[in-house]
């Protein structure tokens, strides 16, 4: 049992079709054996009972008349009949009368006390029955056959062998066939099981190839594996999702922890940048207090007041505009402007620096002037940016070359060194803000806060542009190149070449001066009145209405922070007392988006962040002063 247990279906079911045709045979056999059996000793009880009354009929005259010759020779008749083996006629009182045995036949006669019926007596078959004539019995009849069942047996189980074993053949082959039906379909089940736990693909199916039971099947198992691929593809999705929930949480913990550091990093240079500039300014300052100072001496210490405030100035703006970029409240100021203005704006402001260093610098332009709509301001502050941060990492008497080239509707400025170089590891964070590579034997070279690179990309791509920085490694220089968009036509360049021609002109104009800081307002007005223009001042609206009664400025800086009267009320005013003959220029230590609208919809022509250079003051003349108008 265990051995058939252990056995595929096909042969289990071969086996069990053969194991139930067997014993259907055997118990067919074995009833036809012991129906033959019966119906045998039945027959011959039979055939010996209608023998025994023939013979009983005639043999009772010869009783009757004692003629045993009669009776021997009815006796003979037997001879006939080759399975009985012999045959007696019995006188009424069991005496033997007349009897018939076959020839070679080993027979005893037996004393009869009786009439008896059919019995077996070892091999042969004996029968006693009575004669009667007339109600009165004359004597017996006695006959003893042979009882073959034995030789019947062997040849009916000759037949049945012989029909078994077609039996069995037939069988097998129903069997084989049944197999393709039954075991077939179970196959190919399983064949696509073991394929699913093989290569874990649960999109494969089971064929349906019966209506049955199987086909039931086939449509659960194929159900089962549907349901098992969809919760596998959850459990996938899970896993991924986790996944990458976890790798998020870690790139957000590096990013928190690098952050962090880069944050108490920052704080640190901060401190220490704001600190730098004050000792050469209050060293300056006690220069100047001292009383005959040589002139040299004192030169030298407004060279040093004038560096420094730039210093403090450029970071303190730098540190204004990366917060103003971050929150999206960063404007620029589009206008017409020349290439060249910008290179020599961003040139002048980095030249100190690249003097102090004895580093060469060389510029080449265009041909031909290039105009192009951008914020001048903004502008030179990318360029001045990438020259500073050039001249920071290039060595004493190194190299500095700024090229700018038409491309296009494109302009490429590229500022290349031949200074520390950036290592393959920086270059993808080299915009990032509050990035410093440290180079091997010092750290921090040059200074700065590192949010200079990230302010030049803000500021590129605000324009439109892109920016990008290649080198081949440490000690290898490095290059910045800078792409943007021209955004001007041809007959727009030829105006604005003529306007930059003239910008050098000689207008004098009548200024009012309106802030309620009164250092700022005196130094303004020394500034002003160096140029040659007629300037007035006052430190509240009160006042500077009141001079306007005999004073009819060209411009007018606001402060717009004023006490009494904030400066969008007090333009607004100076509108109504002089219509659009004045230029009004807002000056604010506020650079927020909502004060600059503030101060368009007022009437004022620019909006100027302090600290105001000279520089953008001269700027301011050329594009807004009668200058720029006889030259439109």
């Amino acid at each position: 049992m265990r051995k058939l247990i252990s056995q595929s279906i096909r042969g289990r079911t071969l086996t069990i079709i053969l194991l139930t045709t067997l014993v259907a045979l055997v118990v067919s056999a074995v009833s036809l054996l012991v129906y033959e059996a019966r119906a045998y000793r039945q027959f011959l009880i039979t055939d010996l009972t209608t023998q025994a009354n023939i013979l009983a009929r005639n043999s009772g005259p010869a009783l009757a008349f004692d003629d045993a010759e009669a009776a021997r020779v009815n006796l003979q008749l037997l001879t006939n009949r080759a399975g009985i083996v012999a045959g007696a006629v019995y006188r009424k009182d069991g005496e033997l009368f007349a009897f018939y045995k076959r020839q070679n036949a080993d027979v005893r006669f037996p004393r009869l006390a009786g009439a008896s019926g059919p019995e077996l007596v070892g091999s042969d078959m004996v029968l006693v029955h009575p004669v009667v004539e007339n109600g009165e019995q004359l004597g017996s009849i006695f006959l003893q056959a042979e009882f073959r069942l034995a030789e019947r047996i062997k040849d009916y189980l000759f037949l049945l062998a012989g029909a078994m074993t077609i039996s069995l053949l037939v069988a097998v082959a129903v069997s084989l066939w049944l197999q393709g039906s039954l075991t077939s379909p179970l196959l190919a089940i399983k064949t696509v099981a073991q394929q699913v736990v093989r290569e874990r693909n649960f999109l494969l199916r089971a064929p349906r190839t019966t209506n049955d039971e199987i086909g039931e099947l086939a449509d659960a198992f194929n159900v089962m594996l549907e349901e098992v691929s969809e919760r596998q593809h959850e459990l996938e999705s899970s896993y991924r999702r986790l996944q990458q929930e976890s790798e998020e949480r870690r790139n957000a913990e590096d990013a928190l922890r690098l952050a962090d550091a880069r944050k108490d990093e920052f704080l640190a240079t901060l401190a220490h940048e704001l600190r730098n500039p004050l000792a050469p300014m209050v060293n300056a300052t006690t220069i100047l207090r001292m009383r005959k100072v040589p002139p040299d001496a004192a030169d030298e210490a407004l060279s040093i007041l004038d560096r420094q405030l730039a210093q403090m100035s450029r970071l303190v703006g730098d540190l204004l505009d990366v917060s103003r970029i971050s929150r999206g409240k960063l404007d620029l100021s589009k206008e017409t402007v020349d290439l060249a203005s910008i290179v020599s704006q961003s040139v002048e402001t980095v030249k100190p620096l690249i003097e102090s260093k004895r580093q060469q610098l060389t510029v080449e332009l265009p041909e031909r002037p290039v105009v192009m709509c951008a914020d001048p301001v903004r502008l030179a502050q990318v360029l001045s940016n990438l020259l500073n941060n050039s001249s920071k990492y290039t060595d004493e008497g190194g190299r500095i070359a700024l090229v700018a080239e038409r491309v296009g509707d494109s302009i490429r400025v590229q500022v290349t060194d031949n200074g520390k170089g950036i290592s393959p590891q920086a270059l993808p964070q080299l915009f990032t803000m509050f990035m410093q590579e440290e180079h091997e034997g010092f750290q921090r070279h040059g200074g700065g806060l590192g949010v200079g690179l990230a302010l030049a990309k803000s500021l590129v791509e605000l324009h439109g542009g892109d920016i990008r920085a290649e080198s081949h490694g440490p000690g290898a220089g490095s290059t910045f190149t800078v792409e943007l968009p021209v955004g001007m036509t041809a007959d727009a360049e030829g105006s604005v070449a003529t306007l930059q021609t003239s910008e050098g002109g000689s207008a004098r104009y009548s200024i009012l001066v309106v802030d309620d800081n009164v250092d700022y307002v005196a130094s303004l007005e020394v500034l002003l009145k160096s140029m040659q223009h007629e300037v007035r001042t006052a430190h509240d609206a009160p006042e500077a209405l009141a001079l306007l009664d005999h004073f009819e400025p060209d411009f007018a800086f606001l402060d717009i922070g004023l006490p009494s009267m904030n400066g969008f009320e007090l333009a607004k005013r100076v509108r109504q007392r002089t219509g659009n003959g004045v230029q009004l220029i807002a000056v604010s230590g506020w650079g927020q988006p909502d004060y600059y609208r503030r101060a368009m919809q007022a009437g004022f022509s620019r909006y100027m962040v302090k600290p105001v250079t000279l520089q953008s003051i001269r700027s301011i003349f050329s594009t807004l002063g009668r200058d720029s108008v006889s030259a439109g």
